[in-house]
């Protein structure tokens, strides 16, 4: 009776294929720990994953991991190390004592069951614009605090709650030489631009984005000897402060629309045969 139906429901165009492959972000989202290996970065930020990650601690001195309940606080051990280091930067700062964390990677990396489409390589990292003045909330305290956005205009100015801690710490992430970029919404790099009176050479590395009005999105580039792992192409020489500004303006007032639009092709969810080959034995180690 099963093979009955299962043959109607092919010959009426109403079922797939009857084996399916599981979808990427199914099968990596399931993963509660980190595979069993030398920490190592597969693929592209958002197509690859993660062996051997190591988990960020929830709370330290001088950061919190504000949405423990995600277990996405892992990463290659030089994202770690950076979150560490620029921690204790921003405990010095004005109004600050150290960050609050948003997401990092799954425990092995990969496609996420819902939000980011990069994160995969624990090369990503989410801070929070916000500075970090409580370092004793408790793990239901955090889940229930929220961002605050910087803001205005659609994203083409902050708003007053932008100071220099907000600039102070951007620029703190920018400098380490293990950054490779930072998304910001528009008005903030602009914002930074007008601000800045030292070095500006940071600047480059602060590329205007969609969204990041709550938090700053930092990239670190592939760790030396990754040789599986794939950097995204360098940021055009100069300050970036003219493209930033161009942003601003279509913001303010939008290019007329494009009469003959091309098709938008809907997004493919990855399987594992997308992936680097090496992510097939990060998922089946222990």
């Amino acid at each position: 009776m099963i093979r009955y139906f299962s043959v109607l429901l092919i010959a009426l165009g109403l079922a797939g294929p009857l084996s399916a492959a599981p979808l990427a972000k199914q099968l990596f989202s399931s993963k509660p720990k980190a595979s069993s290996q030398k920490p190592a970065p597969y693929g592209g930020y958002a197509k690859g994953c993660l062996a051997g990650g190591v988990q960020l601690p929830q709370k330290g001195p001088t950061w919190l991991e504000m949405r423990v309940s995600r277990n996405r606080n892992w990463g290659h051990p030089e994202l770690v190390d950076f979150i560490k280091t620029l921690s204790r930067k921003a405990a010095r700062m004005n109004g600050s004592n150290g960050l609050y964390i948003s997401d990092l990677s799954q425990p092995r990396g990969g496609p996420m069951s819902s939000g980011h489409r990069s994160h995969q390589i624990g090369l990503d990292a989410d801070i929070w614009l916000m500075a970090g003045t409580n370092m004793d909330l408790s793990v239901n305290q955090r889940a229930k605090l929220s961002a605050v956005s910087y803001r205005r205009s659609k994203g083409a100015f902050v708003n007053s709650k932008w100071g220099a801690y907000q600039h102070d710490v951007v620029r703190a992430a920018a400098k380490d030489k293990r950054v490779a970029r930072i998304f910001i919404f528009p008005g903030a790099k602009v914002q930074m631009c007008k601000d800045e009176k030292g070095d500006r050479r940071w600047l480059n590395k602060v590329r205007p984005w969609w969204g990041h009005h709550y938090h700053f999105h930092v990239r670190l580039k592939c760790p030396k000897g990754a040789r599986g792992c794939v950097n995204q192409a360098p940021p055009p020489a100069g300050d970036g402060c003219a493209d930033a500004q161009k942003w601003v303006d279509n913001i303010l007032n939008p290019p007329p629309p494009d009469p003959n639009p091309a098709p938008r092709k809907p997004r493919r969810e990855y399987v594992m045969s997308d992936l680097p080959k090496q992510c097939q034995a990060v998922l089946e180690s222990r």
